[in-house]
């Protein structure tokens, strides 16, 4: 009963023609639907040199370190020997419009400025080249995307050019910089030399600056010392002039004294009676008193006149020591202004002698006392003597006496007039001697600070200048060294030659090697899983159509002989287109795969997955059977990863990858098509079974039930 059914299947179709023919030319549905495809879409960039392209070159070229670039034109002539496009030169008018008429798919305007800002690059703010890509995407949008990848080729191109004109400018500049490092390291070198004469210099200048230091110190010492003696010659001054003050006022006493002793002595002279020398006797005593008074006075003024001038003595010799320090402090360095302007103002200033001239005094004033002691005696003496004789020889010889004494006396009293116009001088200069005193000790101050200042500044030069020193030792150090550096600089960049393939590297250092992995040849190899799965299930869906898939020609004897009377005219059909569409893309497209063994059986399994699941929709469903099998296709169509990857389409969609078998279908046929990968292969193989046995047991359950529906009752009755 099975073999009849499936005999009177057969019967059927090749009796009645109206079934035959239409079942023979879905047979070829399969590699004309993928076929075509393929053939169509087998390699479309290896023809891209029919697709007409516009160029606008209205560069108007630029001068470039002395040189005339038109980089417009070369890129014109690049493109031209390129054979990307079919490239036409026009103008920018026709150009506009012929690409707006459809005649051009794309247009490329280089602009006027295109060389001239390629030569701004050393300029502050250089310029970009702009290239202007002008696509008709309405006209063919496809062609519109392939350009845009030429375009960045073309991008690339001129990159290359303008990066290959900087490169032969930066290296015809290397030459001078060459030059330049070997004036650079000249200059070095003189620099060199330069700083170890400064080397030396800041040496000599350290040493100079550290005697300086140290004879400062003495300066300061010497300032001070003489800062106190200022300070005692104000003192002794004032009371010098005090005392002349007082020498002054007394000294008229003392030549009125002796005045009155000549004026007695004369009277004595004319009173010869002796009962008169005891009166004469008390008057000489009287005088003698006044004399010795005055003389005291001199004494003290002389005392004081001969410390004055040993002090005056003594401070010039200070002075002339002042000025021998002052020659060490230049000879030794110092700046002779400031030199010269501190010891003229201690020069401009007397010295203070008040101290220096008390302390002479104090020396001076035992001999000083011991003379006029003496002198004093002897004075007495002569004048009690003169007094005795007066007395014994009143007589005859009294006369000649007093001669001898009135002319003595008169001398004294000359001398005492003659000191008294001296000390009168001495007390009126002792005030300026005083006034002069004060002002030198306020200036011996003054100097006193400034030369503690000198001294803390010389100090600090010292110091200043040891840094100066280890800075002018380092600078000598690194000025050799920055020598040595330019000259082997300059003999680094002198080996530099560039040529043409220099210029190259430079503008396109970088190789790009690609390595690919399971290498697809072109498009169609690559579509090959995609439309294959596609034309083998349209063929499965179009033999619904000529071929009843529910109706057996006669009763069959349960649902599964009646599945397999079915499935075996389906299967036989699949197979089939399975078969001609591999011969003719393996043979007609020269389509190469890993294993056509495994090929024709994975397209073969791949007919007969599709095959089952139409039979099982159309049988259970009949026509919204088929409306439901094209539902299917096309969410397997969007849904299997077939031309964009899965990640790229939406996340809904992507739900619907798992449980469709084109999915497997497709990843089958790239492992055998292009990955070799045939663990993976046999893997979507089994998985393609899985769906076979699924749909096969769906068919035979719907048609068992359906065959005790319908011929059960027939039979029982």
């Amino acid at each position: 009963m099975k073999n009849s059914l499936l005999k009177q299947e057969f019967s059927m179709i090749f009796k009645n023609y109206k079934v035959l023919i239409p079942i023979i030319a879905i047979l070829f549905i399969p590699v004309l639907y993928a076929g075509m495809f393929l053939w169509a879409f087998w390699d479309p960039y290896g023809k891209l040199d029919k697709l007409p392209v516009a160029i606008v070159n209205n560069d108007n070229g630029a001068t470039l370190d002395g040189k005339h670039i038109r980089l417009g034109n070369d890129l014109v002539k690049n493109l031209k020997e390129s054979k990307d496009f079919d490239y036409h030169t026009v103008n920018k008018q026709d150009g506009y419009k012929e690409l707006k008429d459809q005649k051009y798919y794309m247009l490329i305007e280089i602009p006027k400025d295109f060389s001239k800002n390629a030569a701004t690059l050393m300029d502050k703010n250089p310029k970009k080249l702009e290239l202007i890509y002008v696509p008709n995407e309405g006209f063919n949008f496809l062609s519109a995307q392939i350009s845009k990848s030429a375009i960045e080729k073309i991008k690339t191109a001129v990159s290359e050019k303008v990066t290959e004109t900087y490169a032969e400018t930066i290296f015809d500049k290397i030459t001078v910089v060459s030059d330049g490092f070997n004036q650079a390291g000249n200059g070095a070198g003189k620099l060199s030399d330069g700083s170890k004469e400064l080397e030396k210099g800041s040496k000599d200048l350290n040493e100079g600056l550290k005697t300086l230091a140290e004879k400062s110190i003495e300066f300061n010492n010497g300032m001070k010392s003489a800062n106190d003696g200022s300070t005692k010659l104000a003192s002794g001054s004032t009371e010098l002039h005090n005392g002349l003050a007082k020498a002054d006022s007394s000294i008229p006493a003392l030549i009125d004294g002796t005045g009155k002793v000549y004026s007695g002595t004369e009277q004595l002279k004319n009173q010869l009676p002796s009962e008169i020398s005891d009166e004469i006797q008390k008057q000489m005593s009287g005088n003698v008193k006044d004399l010795n008074a005055g003389v005291n006075q001199f004494q003290s003024q002389l005392k004081n006149s001969l410390s004055e001038k040993i002090a005056e003595n003594t401070m010039e010799q200070q002075k002339a020591q002042m000025q021998q320090l002052a020659q060490a402090l230049i000879k030794n360095g110092a700046n002779p202004d400031i030199v010269t302007g501190v010891f003229a103002q201690v020069q401009a200033e007397s010295p203070n002698k008040a101290e220096l001239q008390k302390e002479i005094a104090a020396q001076l004033s035992p001999g000083i006392d011991d003379g006029f002691k003496a002198f004093k005696s002897g004075l007495n003496h002569k004048l009690s003597g003169a007094g005795a004789g007066l007395e014994e020889k009143i007589g005859s010889q009294t006369a000649p006496y007093f001669d001898q004494l009135l002319k003595g006396i008169a001398d004294v009293n000359n001398g005492q007039k003659q000191l008294k116009q001296g000390i009168h001088q001495l007390y009126a200069g002792s005030a300026d001697l005083t006034s002069g005193a004060k002002e030198l000790s306020s200036g011996m101050n003054q100097l006193t600070a400034g030369a503690d200042a000198i001294t803390s500044g010389t100090g600090k030069l010292a110091d200043g200048s040891d840094q100066l020193k280890d800075g002018t030792t380092k600078l000598s150090s690194g000025s050799t060294e920055l020598a040595d550096k330019l000259k082997d600089g300059a003999e680094e960049v002198s080996k530099v030659h560039a040529d043409d393939q220099t210029y190259a590297q430079m503008a396109k250092p970088v190789k790009l090697d690609t390595e690919k992995l399971n290498h697809v040849p072109n498009y169609g190899t690559g579509f090959t899983p995609y439309f294959l799965s596609l034309g083998l299930f349209v063929g499965a869906l179009l033999l619904s159509i000529v071929f009843p898939m529910r109706d057996p020609v006669v009763q069959p004897a349960n649902g599964f002989n009646w599945f397999i009377s079915k499935f075996t005219i389906l299967a036989a059909c699949g197979i089939i287109q399975a078969l001609i569409a591999d011969a003719i893309i393996l043979g007609g497209l020269d389509l190469e795969v890993q294993s056509v063994p495994r090929f024709i059986l994975f397209s073969i399994m791949t007919s007969l997955t599709f095959v089952s699941l139409v039979q099982c929709f159309v049988t259970a469903f009949a026509d919204v059977g088929r409306f439901m099998a094209i539902l299917v296709l096309i969410f397997q169509l969007t849904s299997s990863a077939g031309t964009y990857p899965l990640e790229l389409i939406p996340n809904f969609l992507q739900h619907f990858n798992a449980i469709l078998p084109m999915t497997y279908t497709i990843q089958g046929f790239k492992s055998v098509i292009s990955i070799g990968d045939y663990s993976h292969m046999w893997h979507n193989l089994g998985i393609l079974v899985t769906y076979i046995l699924i749909f096969a047991i769906l068919t035979i359950t719907y048609l068992t039930i359906r065959y005790k529906v319908k011929y059960k009752t027939v039979t029982e009755n």
